[in-house]
């Protein structure tokens, strides 16, 4: 099997026994959420468990591209089981991450791990190419993620940071091992808890942090010699060299960008010999004036940095930024009216990332703060929408000594590093008001008696699952949607472009790089198998409800599930719909996608073969949520999506008055009723029960699942018709 190795980990935390599972068992589903699933699936009999019970199985996957030359694709690993942030219960979801590990895994020998059961004591899994041991992790447990990768760097080569050879098994490396861990927030299990790997890298969402420290897993380190066989390693070269010929940008060529991409410039892009077209034709985070780009293994793009002070190395998006705003608002003067007038634009977590992007003058504190996060091993995330919160809710009298919410969280330094010092310590050890943080800011709201009222008021902007929002189902609405149809917050990027690209250039008073008719035609006309009808990129008001938003979000679940979460191309370089870089502004969405998979695999498999099996794998996860306990009655927003209006500005394409344009879609909110029907019709495309949202036999059938249907009968979860 070109591109696997052939062999995924097995290992029970319960009896300490090392297994395997043929990889070609499950081949069909290609590589990681797929197979991942799938696992889950054969593996977890009682899929109602909750996600801290030791039945609870945790799969981490590679796909056929991991650790190839594949740009985007060569360094990801998905992370699925039943996670414990959302609400009301713990869905079964996924997170992802880049940097070594995936590649090492593979070099190691191994396609993926299945962690299962829980260990008596606190554990660490030692990989060493197919050496593989479950080792005691009692001098490990209570340390932070650097700390214990550190340690464990020395445990297996004899030194802190190996630069000579290293013996592992039968070869030998330079490469220090690539290690996984938990932080103190884990080990105490609260819910915002995160995996790190190296300085900046995470699995964030889901709660996974808590699962392994619920299973008394500190760590899995992994140190491999071999390599990855692919099929034709001249046309996967060649392919990448096309891809950097035909779609990359070209910084020295940057005179040339006429007055509308001049922001490009004045950005001072320092990573960009690379495609795509993200939130940005290229993201560089926390950039400054003494750094230089970071990429994880294989990619062409460096969007990370490592900087001169040594703080927010390696770290990216929106961990280096959240302690960015409230930092800036103890200052005055123009910056603090530029930041708000952002806010008051784009919206307060698009906002800050572009005033962090464009001025590159995050203070020490935020890139402090970043590191904090990624020591104590905590989803920074969680805390961009829930430090606004806390800080209203002390500016409204109800939280801080001796108030409502009593504690003693100095807010006096809010935007300095001794608040963020404290608070983070306060979660990961579930001191003071940490406790009930550490159960999610939408849980803590509900142990404070608000969650009622500030849900309906949107104080509190955790929309769906009990997560923050993140691009506002009331203007990006494939991102609304997909999540709520989903488990988590979706994390994908594949259609910012559409907000972005009109958006900057109108706050600048710039023309939009492409017209709202010809972005609308390039879109759809790659949106296989539903190309060609550009409704599918109309966000008015008007089509929000249209069985075209239908089409739009069920493309977009495919295309992730497969392409990006089963093949694991990068979120920032997938789908390259628009791409500035190219005179036709045609991306190299459907051609390199699976150009570069059918290099490294020798298959044949075609652009629309992949959003197929990404459809077949949405229906397998929507089965276990139904399995789970999910009903269409639970898939809602919080109420302030439906009764208050969009205040930030923003711009997408959409038909206004018989045309095409760039429309504002500020002050609007959803219309509940039209979303309800709008599900319906959702539900019924898909081939689901409109009265429940739980699969029909029929459409599990088609899709090859009957042994799915078999198991939603046997729990009477099995929709009518």
């Amino acid at each position: 099997m070109n591109g696997y190795q052939g062999k995924i980990l097995r290992v029970n935390l319960t009896d300490g026994v090392v297994s395997f599972i043929e990889t070609a068992v499950y081949a069909r589903w290609v590589g990681g959420h797929g197979m991942g699933s799938a696992i889950f699936w054969d593996l977890v009999k009682d899929k109602t468990v909750d996600g801290f019970d030791e039945r609870n199985v945790v799969t981490i996957m590679t796909s056929p591209l991991t650790g190839t030359l594949a740009p985007g694709g060569a360094s990801r690993v998905e992370v699925q089981g039943i996670g414990v942030q959302s609400y009301p219960i713990g869905w079964f979801t996924r997170s992802n991450m880049g940097g070594r590990f995936g590649p090492m895994l593979k070099y190691a020998g191994w396609d993926g791990i299945v962690i299962e059961g829980k260990a008596s004591n606190p554990v660490w899994v030692d990989i060493r190419d197919h050496d593989v041991r479950i080792r005691d992790a009692q001098g490990l447990w209570g340390l932070d993620t650097w700390k214990t990768q550190q340690k464990i760097w020395h445990l297996i080569t004899g030194k802190s940071s190996p630069e000579t050879w290293f013996e592992v098994g039968e070869g030998r490396t330079t490469q220090k091992p690539a290690v996984m861990a938990i932080g103190p927030a884990g080990e105490n299990l609260a819910r915002v808890a995160a995996i790190i790997h190296d300085a900046g890298n995470a699995a964030g969402q889901g709660g996974f942090g808590a699962v392994w420290g619920a299973k008394k897993l500190k760590a899995i380190s992994v140190s491999g010699t071999g390599s990855v066989k692919v099929a034709n390693p001249q046309a996967l070269l060649e392919a990448r060299l096309w891809a950097k010929k035909h779609y990359s940008f070209n910084i020295n060529e940057v005179e040339k960008f006429d007055d509308q991409h001049a922001m490009m410039k004045d950005i001072k892009f320092r990573s960009l010999s690379t495609f795509g077209s993200p939130a940005l034709p290229v993201v560089f985070w926390q950039r400054r004036k003494k750094s230089r780009p970071q990429a994880c293994v294989g990619c062409p793009a460096g969007c990370r940095a490592r900087n001169d002070t040594g703080w927010g190395n390696e770290s990216g998006c929106a961990e280096t930024v959240f302690y960015s705003y409230p930092d800036l608002k103890r200052h005055s003067g123009l910056k603090v009216k530029m930041m708000t007038s952002l806010l008051e634009f784009l919206g307060q977590e698009p906002a800050a990332l572009f005033y962090s992007l464009v001025e590159g003058k995050q203070t020490s504190a935020a890139y402090r703060a970043t590191d904090l996060a990624q020591k104590y091993g905590i989803n920074a995330f969680e805390f961009m929408y829930g430090l606004p919160y806390l800080r209203d809710l002390y500016k409204m009298g109800v939280l801080g000594p001796g108030k409502k919410i009593n504690s003693a969280l100095p807010f006096d330094k809010f935007g300095e590093l001794e608040f963020m010092e404290q608070l983070i310590k306060m979660v990961a050890y579930r001191q003071d008001i940490g406790a009930d943080i550490a159960e999610g800011f939408f849980r803590a709201s509900e142990r404070w008696g608000r969650l009622e009222e500030d849900l309906k008021t949107g104080l509190l902007q955790f929309p769906h699952w009990g997560l923050p929002v993140h691009y506002d189902p009331r203007f990006q609405l494939e991102w609304g949607y997909g999540t709520i149809l989903g488990d988590r917050d979706i994390n994908e990027h594949g259609f910012n472009m559409l907000y972005w690209m009109p958006t900057v250039p109108i706050m600048m008073k710039k023309e939009p790089l492409v017209s709202a008719e010809q972005i609308a035609t390039i879109f759809s006309s790659q949106m296989v198998p539903f190309e060609n009808n550009t409704r599918m990129v109309d966000y008015s008001t008007n089509n929000m409800y249209s069985e075209h938003m239908v089409k739009t979000v069920a493309w977009h679940r495919y295309y992730t599930r497969f392409w990006k979460q089963s093949i694991l191309y990068c979120d920032f370089l997938f789908p390259d719909f628009l791409n500035p870089s190219r005179e036709d502004k045609r991306g190299m969405v459907g051609v390199g996608e699976p150009r570069f998979l059918n290099a490294a695999t020798g298959s044949e498999l075609t652009f629309e073969d992949g959003i197929n099996l990404g459809r077949k794998i949405w229906n397998l996860d929507n089965a276990i949520w139904t399995l789970q306990g999910r009903h269409r009655d639970m898939v809602h927003f919080a109420p302030y999506i439906y009764s208050e209006p969009y205040k930030a500005k923003g711009y997408m394409p959409g038909i206004k008055d018989g045309e095409w344009q760039y429309i504002d879609i500020s002050d609007r909110c959803l219309d509940k009723a039209q979303f309800e029907t709008w599900k319906t019709r959702f539900y019924s495309f898909e081939g689901w029960d409109p009265e429940t949202g739980w699969p029909r036999r029929k459409s599990l059938e088609d899709l090859d699942m009957g042994h799915v249907a078999d198991e939603l009968e046997h729990h009477h979860k099995i929709g009518k018709g």
